[in-house]
């Protein structure tokens, strides 16, 4: 088994280095690691061509700012893997997972898997007030996307999606920002293909640190499940 793993990256000179190394140090999996660099203009892009570029399989380098779900467009015609998994570029998810994330996929039945931070989830430390407003949100559109797409997922909006290819493929992706993640869900949804939940670390970062997601995306995010669902037919 070949696992694609597609790192969009914007801006994340700090932690790069950091996730690459820690994605091909994995043992005994097999991974084509592709980055796609969204026009960083905070030196990333100078350790991709001079640190990583030989480390992955493949560097794509956007001429302007484009947004997450163009990114993961952009890596589409180099993909070669039988499963696809979506990694953010800085250390809020641990490649570690990627363990139990491809587990499920020994069932010949299973299609697609999402990352849960929610099951099994035990704080450590103290969340700030920002990251409680920012995890009841994820609990609000979680709910409202379970609601609209007749779904029981505990995380709608993690990161880390691992898809079967040809279910992949079978998406079209449309949207190029954060909107990716409720445009999949929701596609997923229309054509009846479950989800598989498993278990994973996460450790949020805070907005002062790097984190681009904002309430402006929480709001598109219900647009775009709307959108999908009630619409799709005709767009």
């Amino acid at each position: 088994m070949l696992i694609t793993v597609i790192i969009p990256c914007y801006n994340e000179k700090k932690t790069i280095s950091k996730i690459v190394e820690k994605i091909i140090s994995l043992k005994n999996i097999n991974l084509q690691v592709i980055v796609v660099d969204d026009f960083s203009n905070d030196g990333t892009r100078e350790i991709l061509k001079e640190n990583i570029s030989k480390k992955v399989d493949k560097i794509i380098y956007h001429e302007k700012n484009r947004g997450k779900g163009a990114a993961i467009k952009s890596s589409i015609d180099s993909i070669k893997g039988n499963i696809i998994i979506i990694q953010d570029a800085d250390l809020e998810y641990d490649p570690l997972d990627y363990y139990n994330l491809i587990k499920p996929f020994n069932d010949q039945n299973t299609k697609v898997v999402y990352g849960s931070r929610v099951l099994g989830r035990k704080d450590s430390k103290k969340s700030s007030l920002i990251q409680k407003y920012r995890i009841f949100g994820n609990y609000l559109l979680t709910k409202f996307s379970n609601f609209i797409n007749n779904q029981k997922l505990t995380d709608a909006h993690t990161c880390y999606k691992v898809f079967d290819k040809d279910v992949f493929f079978k998406l079209d992706i449309k949207e190029d920002d954060f909107a990716f993640c409720p445009e999949v869900t929701t596609k997923l949804s229309n054509i009846k293909q479950s989800i598989t939940e498993v278990p994973i670390s996460y450790d949020g970062r805070e907005i002062k640190d790097g984190k681009k997601i904002r309430f402006s995306d929480a709001i598109k995010a219900v647009k775009v499940i709307i959108k999908y669902k009630f619409f799709n037919n005709i767009i």
